[in-house]
């Protein structure tokens, strides 16, 4: 059957058909990731009781609207999605990083049979976050003093960021010693009700009055406990996430956010975390924060000293809480994937190799070596050698490197100046 959007007709479909070009110069679509669940699809079923009186309104046959959600237009027995919906209509489509384009464009290739991958239209506008609302107050204070005030106006020119060299260590790691302590604070009162509620033993419940120690390591993962995230590599095995919680370099742990109700593996690897709470040493150095929201997220991402992201690549669109942890001088150990394939330059955090396994026991298992390997032969040493006042000097030229490569690429302000040259701009 040939296609009422491509097939000519008189009538009501070219009337269609105009409409649609007229109106697909005035959108823009971003696509926002390539896991499956995110590009929903529906049967004739599902989307005629909702969108089907739109197309009799309009005097189109309701055809016409699920082939316009369809990869293949013609094939009645696909059924019909929104980011398809939205590619058709649309003059331009960008994904949220440039890994993300090369997926997307691979994913969609389909949809323009007489072009090869790389000319599929699919562009990118790597995301970026607000600094503003993430740069926490001391931070954002130290860098007032030596930028000059009204500098978060220029935020995305290197040459501003070029300043954090002259900070002296002990400014910037007083600053960071003062989020942490913010942090310790948080978790404290947090653990305690967090496990009053869940009706935990006394004895832990009190252990999370004491929880974390202001001088340790700290590492954080918050996000969408969604199975692709691989919160479980930190437990691949257990007894590796014990001794990098019991080693003389003590580091401390702490998890945020919440499974889908419908994604029981992710759910499992919740509980199975939660199984080791008893172990020695987990107590008062790994913490769950439960209803991660805004409350909570700042004082995390500031306080931290490395955050983690494991996702199996390539299904990181981009991810921003790493660009926020940035902002405030925490250090991102990543999978090389999403927004960090192209932000990690070696120097500026550390990276897990991003290339993609269809054995994914394998993948997981190498990148769990790979994880433990960093954060014991690495990240800790670096942490923990100090100079005669206390300071650890090559930690903190890590973070200046971080924060002058990072705070220019990733704060809004670029990601918006993209978006107007870029995508509005032909408009």
């Amino acid at each position: 059957m040939a296609s009422r959007i491509a097939g000519s007709s008189e009538g009501p479909v070219d009337d269609l058909r105009d409409a649609l070009e007229r109106g697909r110069d005035h959108f823009v679509f971003t696509t926002h990731t390539p896991v499956q669940a995110g590009n929903e699809t529906y049967s004739r079923e599902e989307i005629f009781p909702v969108l089907g009186s739109l197309a009799d309104e309009l005097h189109f046959d309701r055809e016409v609207l699920l082939e316009l959600g369809r990869v293949h237009p013609s094939d009645a027995s696909e059924p019909s999605g929104m980011t398809q919906l939205a590619m058709h209509t649309s003059r331009f489509t960008n994904a949220v990083s440039a890994r993300h384009g090369e997926v997307a464009r691979d994913m969609w290739h389909e949809m323009f049979p007489q072009r090869t991958i790389d000319q599929v239209p699919i562009r990118h506008v790597t995301n970026a976050v607000h600094l503003p609302t993430w740069m926490a107050p001391p931070m954002r204070e130290l860098l007032t003093r030596h930028f000059g005030e009204g500098w978060e106006r220029h935020s995305s020119d290197p040459a501003v960021w070029a300043g954090i060299e002259a900070i002296s260590d002990e400014e910037l790691w007083r600053v960071r010693c003062e989020q942490r302590d913010d942090l310790v604070a948080l978790i404290r009162r947090k653990a305690v009700v967090d496990r009053l509620a869940r009706g935990e033993d006394l004895d832990f419940v009190r252990a999370g009055a004491e929880a974390f120690d202001p001088s340790f390591l700290t590492v954080g993962f918050a996000r969408r406990l969604a199975t692709y995230k691989r919160l479980d590599l930190l437990l691949h095995p257990a007894a590796r996430a014990l001794e990098l919680l019991n080693h003389d370099q003590p580091t401390q742990f702490v998890f945020a956010g919440k499974a889908h109700p419908l994604d029981d593996a992710a759910k499992a690897i919740a509980q199975h975390m939660f199984a080791l709470k008893s172990s020695p040493g987990v107590a008062n150095r790994a913490v769950f924060i439960e209803d991660y929201d805004l409350s909570v997220a700042g004082t995390l991402i500031a306080g931290c000293d490395v955050w983690l992201n494991l996702p199996r690549p390539p299904l990181e669109a981009s991810g921003t809480s790493g660009m926020k942890a940035a902002l405030n001088g925490c250090l991102n150990l990543s999978v090389l994937d999403g927004w960090w394939a192209e932000g990690f330059d070696g120097s500026n955090g550390w990276g897990i190799n991003g290339d993609i396994d269809p054995d994914e026991s394998a993948k997981d298992a190498r990148d769990a070596a790979t994880l433990y390997a960093v954060v014991k032969d690495e990240v800790k040493p670096l942490f923990f050698e100090r100079d005669a006042r206390g300071i650890p000097n090559l930690w903190l030229q890590r973070v200046r490197a971080s924060m002058r490569t990072l705070g220019p690429k990733y704060c809004a302000t670029r990601m918006l100046d993209d978006y107007v040259n870029q995508v509005y701009a032909p408009l």
